[in-house]
């Protein structure tokens, strides 16, 4: 996956800035829901044009919000819609809301247009306006912790899948498996996940898999710190090189998602794949290696120069 393609939410923004000239005129912007209602605001933001998702606009109950919200005097000036998605690859998603909307009523009443953000170079035609190209594989900031690609991941547990234990909890004993077993959730994968990489100390297996059996977290394998104590892990700084070393030899698993960003750097340069951060949403990469220096290639005459000054190993030369 070091050849992900990942786009921000700043990319998005100026993304549709830089191509928002492409759009063609708009009385109403409509957002597929989820991620499609993103963009659909930002253009609505940007051309100051009121804004629906498709359910409001398929029942037409978008009326009464849109004339109360934006008052605009929706018979005289609501004629051109687009419909509007973060991304287009396969076309089956918008063919889905084409076929919705063609059995409505709202499919003679407006002259409509669909269009995405973000597609897969040779799909543009899929659609009427295509933005920004960007090949796969690709992820977005706002839907990578619910990427198909998850099945492929790696996961820590504290500050990703719950949050992290305060100081006064991780005392290594009582209060610290109150925590563990009664920790609030954060993010549940709806993937069942490659694995869980975590640098909780082994002793507290039991209590870990009763939280994520109780959470619904489905994964294929647990990986914690065994035969370590928390003093031997706070002396070595075990974290990230723990978390590194299980990441580097799941040869089919591409992704792993840690919460502390330090830790996500050095877990993407010691494993050599890259690494998300939960907590700032950043990609790293690992870093690239340095280049070694070209070898010297030593000729004959090269060497003869090293030994005797040039000009009197030139008239040497001549006097033989």
């Amino acid at each position: 996956m070091d050849n992900l393609h990942y786009k921000t939410y700043k990319d998005l923004i100026l993304d549709i800035k830089a191509n928002i000239h492409k759009l063609p005129p708009v009385d109403l912007i409509v957002g597929v829901p989820r991620s499609g209602m993103v963009p659909a605001y930002m253009i609505g933001l940007a051309l100051s044009k009121p804004v629906c998702s498709i359910n409001e606009f398929l029942d037409e109950s978008f009326t009464k919000t849109v004339k109360a919200t934006f008052r605009v005097k929706l018979d005289a000036e609501i004629k051109n819609v687009l419909i509007i998605d973060d991304s287009v690859n396969s076309g089956r998603a918008m063919e889905k809301i084409r076929d919705a909307v063609n059995a409505g009523a709202v499919a003679t009443k407006y002259n409509i247009k669909y269009g995405a953000v973000y597609y897969k170079p040779g799909v543009e035609n899929l659609v009427d306006v295509a933005l920004c190209a960007v090949p796969q594989p690709r992820m977005f900031q706002w839907n990578y912790l619910n990427h198909v690609n998850l099945q492929n991941a790696a996961l820590d547990i504290d500050g990703v899948l719950c949050i992290d234990p305060a100081p006064e909890q991780n005392d290594d004993g009582e209060k610290y498996i109150d925590f563990i077993l009664n920790a609030r959730p954060l993010y549940i994968p709806q993937y069942k996940v490659a694995a869980l990489v975590t640098s909780r100390l082994g002793k507290y297996r039991k209590e870990t898999e009763e939280w994520l059996k109780r959470n619904g977290v489905k994964y294929d394998k647990l990986y914690m710190l065994e035969n370590k104590t928390a003093e031997e892990r706070r002396k070595e700084g075990l974290h990230a090189s723990h978390k590194a070393k299980i990441y580097k030899s799941l040869r089919h698993t591409n992704i792993f998602v840690e919460s502390e960003p330090a830790q996500a750097r050095k877990i993407a340069d010691l494993s050599g794949k890259i690494c998300f951060c939960s907590t700032t949403d950043e990609l790293f990469r690992p870093a690239k290696p340095n280049k070694k220096s070209r070898p010297k290639f030593y000729t004959l005459r090269r060497i003869a120069a090293s030994v005797v000054p040039v000009k009197k190993w030139r008239r040497k030369i001549r006097g033989h």
